[in-house]
Protein backbone atom coordinates (compact mmCIF):
# COMPACT_ATOMS: atom_id res chain seq x y z
CA UNK A 1 0.00 0.00 0.00
CA UNK A 2 2.84 2.39 0.86
CA UNK A 3 4.52 1.64 -2.48
CA UNK A 4 1.31 2.40 -4.36
CA UNK A 5 0.88 5.68 -2.48
CA UNK A 6 4.52 6.61 -3.20
CA UNK A 7 4.14 5.89 -6.91
CA UNK A 8 0.92 7.93 -7.02
CA UNK A 9 2.57 10.91 -5.27
CA UNK A 10 5.61 10.73 -7.56
CA UNK A 11 3.38 10.67 -10.67
CA UNK A 12 1.38 13.63 -9.36
CA UNK A 13 4.58 15.58 -8.67
CA UNK A 14 5.93 14.90 -12.17
CA UNK A 15 2.61 15.96 -13.70
CA UNK A 16 2.58 19.21 -11.68
CA UNK A 17 6.15 20.06 -12.67
CA UNK A 18 5.38 19.40 -16.33
CA UNK A 19 2.29 21.60 -16.23
CA UNK A 20 4.16 24.40 -14.47
CA UNK A 21 6.82 24.36 -17.19
CA UNK A 22 4.12 24.98 -19.80
CA UNK A 23 2.91 28.21 -18.20
CA UNK A 24 4.22 31.40 -19.81
CA UNK A 25 4.42 34.50 -17.71
CA UNK A 26 3.28 37.79 -19.14
CA UNK A 27 3.90 41.16 -17.66
CA UNK A 28 1.41 43.45 -19.32
CA UNK A 29 -0.16 46.77 -18.58
CA UNK A 30 -3.59 47.98 -19.53
CA UNK A 31 -4.10 48.80 -23.22
CA UNK A 32 -3.60 52.41 -24.23
CA UNK A 33 -6.66 54.48 -24.86
CA UNK A 34 -7.65 55.66 -28.31
CA UNK A 35 -5.64 58.71 -29.31
CA UNK A 36 -2.68 57.83 -27.05
CA UNK A 37 -0.55 56.19 -29.74
CA UNK A 38 3.02 57.43 -30.20
CA UNK A 39 2.51 58.32 -33.86
CA UNK A 40 5.71 56.44 -34.68
CA UNK A 41 6.10 53.37 -36.87
CA UNK A 42 8.60 50.64 -36.04
CA UNK A 43 9.60 48.94 -39.32
CA UNK A 44 11.27 45.58 -38.72
CA UNK A 45 12.69 43.10 -41.22
CA UNK A 46 12.72 39.50 -40.04
CA UNK A 47 13.72 36.16 -41.52
CA UNK A 48 12.23 32.80 -40.63
CA UNK A 49 14.08 29.55 -41.18
CA UNK A 50 14.21 26.18 -39.49
CA UNK A 51 14.02 26.68 -36.50
CA UNK A 52 14.49 30.35 -35.71
CA UNK A 53 13.36 33.89 -36.25
CA UNK A 54 16.02 36.54 -36.82
CA UNK A 55 15.89 38.79 -34.92
CA UNK A 56 14.36 36.71 -32.14
CA UNK A 57 13.90 39.70 -29.84
CA UNK A 58 12.14 42.88 -30.93
CA UNK A 59 11.89 46.04 -28.82
CA UNK A 60 9.34 48.77 -29.54
CA UNK A 61 7.68 51.54 -27.58
CA UNK A 62 4.15 51.45 -26.31
CA UNK A 63 1.86 53.13 -28.82
CA UNK A 64 4.10 52.42 -31.83
CA UNK A 65 2.54 51.13 -35.02
CA UNK A 66 4.58 47.99 -35.70
CA UNK A 67 5.18 46.67 -39.21
CA UNK A 68 7.16 43.42 -39.46
CA UNK A 69 8.16 42.18 -42.91
CA UNK A 70 8.97 38.47 -42.60
CA UNK A 71 10.69 36.38 -45.26
CA UNK A 72 10.98 32.60 -45.04
CA UNK A 73 14.30 31.25 -46.26
CA UNK A 74 13.39 27.58 -46.53
CA UNK A 75 9.82 26.41 -45.95
CA UNK A 76 6.35 27.57 -45.06
CA UNK A 77 6.28 29.00 -41.55
CA UNK A 78 3.80 30.90 -39.46
CA UNK A 79 4.00 33.97 -37.25
CA UNK A 80 1.63 34.01 -34.30
CA UNK A 81 1.51 36.83 -31.75
CA UNK A 82 -1.85 36.20 -30.05
CA UNK A 83 -1.59 39.10 -27.58
CA UNK A 84 -1.93 41.47 -30.54
CA UNK A 85 -4.25 39.38 -32.73
CA UNK A 86 -1.54 38.44 -35.24
CA UNK A 87 -1.62 35.12 -37.10
CA UNK A 88 0.14 35.05 -40.49
CA UNK A 89 1.33 32.37 -42.91
CA UNK A 90 4.75 32.94 -44.50
CA UNK A 91 5.54 31.18 -47.75
CA UNK A 92 9.12 30.56 -48.88
CA UNK A 93 10.71 33.57 -50.55
CA UNK A 94 7.42 35.50 -50.46
CA UNK A 95 7.50 38.17 -47.73
CA UNK A 96 4.52 38.57 -45.42
CA UNK A 97 3.78 41.84 -43.67
CA UNK A 98 2.14 41.94 -40.23
CA UNK A 99 0.94 45.18 -38.71
CA UNK A 100 -0.44 46.06 -35.29
CA UNK A 101 -0.29 48.77 -32.65
CA UNK A 102 1.80 47.96 -29.58
CA UNK A 103 -0.93 49.12 -27.22
CA UNK A 104 0.25 47.41 -24.03
CA UNK A 105 3.61 47.09 -22.31
CA UNK A 106 5.33 43.88 -21.35
CA UNK A 107 7.04 40.87 -22.85
CA UNK A 108 5.08 38.81 -25.35
CA UNK A 109 5.99 35.53 -27.05
CA UNK A 110 5.66 35.05 -30.79
CA UNK A 111 6.10 31.68 -32.41
CA UNK A 112 5.84 29.65 -35.59
CA UNK A 113 2.37 28.13 -35.71
CA UNK A 114 2.80 25.93 -38.80
CA UNK A 115 4.64 22.64 -38.16
CA UNK A 116 8.00 22.92 -39.93
CA UNK A 117 10.01 19.98 -38.62
CA UNK A 118 11.49 18.47 -35.49
CA UNK A 119 12.61 21.80 -33.98
CA UNK A 120 9.28 23.54 -34.59
CA UNK A 121 8.37 23.72 -30.89
CA UNK A 122 11.41 25.88 -30.14
CA UNK A 123 10.82 28.35 -32.96
CA UNK A 124 9.82 31.41 -31.00
CA UNK A 125 10.86 34.90 -30.01
CA UNK A 126 10.00 37.81 -27.76
CA UNK A 127 8.39 41.17 -28.39
CA UNK A 128 9.28 43.70 -25.70
CA UNK A 129 7.05 46.75 -25.49
CA UNK A 130 8.45 49.49 -23.24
Amino acid sequence: MNKLLGVFLLAALILMIGCAAQVETKKASAPIKEGEDSGKTADISMTAKRFEFTPSTIKVNRGDAVRITITSKDATHGFSLPDFGVNEKIGPDKPAVVEFVADKTGEFTFRCNIPCGSGHGGMKGTLIVE
